[in-house]
């Protein structure tokens, strides 16, 4: 795979890709592979190894989109059918969510964990912004950092001001290919500024009158770190609608129903209604923390 291109941006109908020497080529994608591909509204994203050719005005087109190790997808928007691939083969993907400003949505952070159990990518969760963070504010982060620690996950509590959380992030970072997927206005890049200054990406702000980020990053691109390895940095997200997860696997992906789903009485119990159910005897008991449960029934309804 290593001997592939890379691509390391995508603004839609132009790629740049990495040769294994480093050197960066302007590509184009034959239509060919959108119309193979009717169900992904983009066939490459960022993070993909691909086979090009070359033309005598020195671009490339690209001929083979190489297997995928693993993806980050989510439900297309704005009316589109299908998936949109937000970024294919990384070590980890960070979820990053703000105490405040934009106000922090743990209902995203679970769809965003259930899709990357569904597709076996490595996930963490970051908290941004704790210098904002007031008492309360303080309190629900230290109750949902240890939630989330117990079921398995890496979470950071982050800010550009405390230079002890930027190193945390850094070593998490280190030599490793991760993604930052988050809402506008997280600080997602401002964070890889405190990270690596060399970078010096664009900065947004919060809307005052919505509370919500504005797009700075307007495109998904690959940037190597200083300190070894590689960020993708994607465009903020508002919604995280998953693709391709029914609701009789759903618990799959919540690692504290593994076990008690064992013990259900029907194979397809989907641990809402039925009698004899390991799940909810395990929430009743308290061992399935209540907030996860219910963020479960949500997106279970939301499957229909």
């Amino acid at each position: 795979m290593s001997s592939s291109f890379r691509v390391i941006q995508s603004t839609g109908k132009w790629y740049k890709v990495s040769s294994p020497d480093g050197e960066i080529i302007e590509c184009r994608l034959p239509g060919k592979f959108r119309l193979e591909k009717k169900e992904v509204t983009n066939p490459v994203a960022v993070g993909d190894y691909v086979e090009l050719e070359i033309g005598k005005d020195g671009t490339g087109s690209i001929t083979e989109i190489k297997h995928r190790e693993n993806y980050v997808p989510r439900q297309a928007t704005h009316g589109r059918r299908g998936e949109q691939i937000l970024v294919a083969n990384i070590d980890k993907a960070w979820v990053v969510q703000s105490v405040s400003q934009p106000k922090l949505n743990t209902g995203f952070i679970d769809r965003f964990l259930v899709t990357c159990e569904a597709y076996e990518v490595q996930a963490g969760i970051v908290f941004n912004k704790m210098d904002l963070a007031k008492k309360r504010d303080q309190n629900l982060i230290d109750h949902l950092s240890e939630l989330y620690r117990n079921i398995g996950y890496d979470v950071l509590s982050t800010s550009i001001h405390d230079q002890k959380s930027v190193e945390k992030l850094t070593d998490q970072l280190s030599g490793k290919t991760s993604v930052f997927i988050g809402p506008s206005g997280a600080g997602k890049t401002s964070l890889l500024n405190a990270v690596d200054p060399d970078l010096d990406m664009r900065v947004g702000e919060v809307s005052s009158r919505t509370n919500k980020g504005k797009h700075t990053t307007t495109y998904a691109r690959l940037v190597p770190l200083k300190n070894g390895g590689y960020i993708v940095d994607t465009p903020g997200i508002r919604e995280f609608g998953m693709v391709n997860i029914e609701k009789s696997e759903l618990s799959l992906f919540f690692p504290e129903m593994t076990v008690p789903r064992q013990n259900c009485k029907f194979y397809n119990c989907t641990h809402y209604h039925e009698p004899g159910c390991g799940v909810s005897e395990a929430y009743e008991e308290g061992d399935i923390d209540a907030e996860r449960y219910s963020s479960y029934l949500n997106i279970l309804e939301s499957l229909d």
